[in-house]
């Protein structure tokens, strides 16, 4: 019995180290906002619901690697209301902001925001809003309702 092997140089890997500014804390990749129940007649009123604050905190910050930080949420937009999430087939929308109350828009960078040195939390505000045609029309569907926005990091 012979016994033969083929050796091949065909495998290459390859890869980059990097250093990033800043670390996300273990455990805040993901994130669950619950926004509760809302009340279709308080969006037919307002519009929307108050901002409900969520934070992505980062831990071992070095400013010498990056200032700043620009936020930017992914995910399905509105057809119905530019620059917020998608919540198909409900007359209702997901919108980002600053605690200021200045617009996120998904799929766009934000304002950089200032890093120090160390530990820092990046506080953003989640509010429901009613689409236009769905809150003159009364026709905001009631019901369980969920949407995903993926966040990514830009250091500057």
């Amino acid at each position: 019995m012979l016994n033969q092997t083929a050796h091949a140089e065909n495998v290459r890997l390859h890869g980059a180290l990097v250093a990033e500014p800043c670390v996300i804390t273990p455990g805040g990749e993901s994130m669950i906002l619950d926004f509760g129940t809302v009340i279709d007649k308080d969006l037919y009123v307002h519009q929307r619901t108050r901002g409900q604050p969520f934070d992505i905190r980062l831990t071992g910050c070095d400013a010498n690697l990056g200032k700043t930080v620009k936020v930017t949420f992914s995910g399905a937009e509105s057809l119905h209301l530019a620059g917020m999430l998608a919540i198909d087939g409900k007359g209702i929308a997901i919108g980002m902001e600053t605690p200021a109350g200045q617009k996120l828009p998904l799929n766009k960078p934000g304002e950089g925001i200032r890093l120090v040195n160390g530990s820092n939390t990046l506080t953003m505000v989640a509010f429901v809003q009613g689409e236009p045609v769905a809150i003159a029309n009364k026709t905001i569907e009631r019901g369980p309702f969920s949407a995903i926005a993926t966040f990514r990091l830009d250091y500057e």
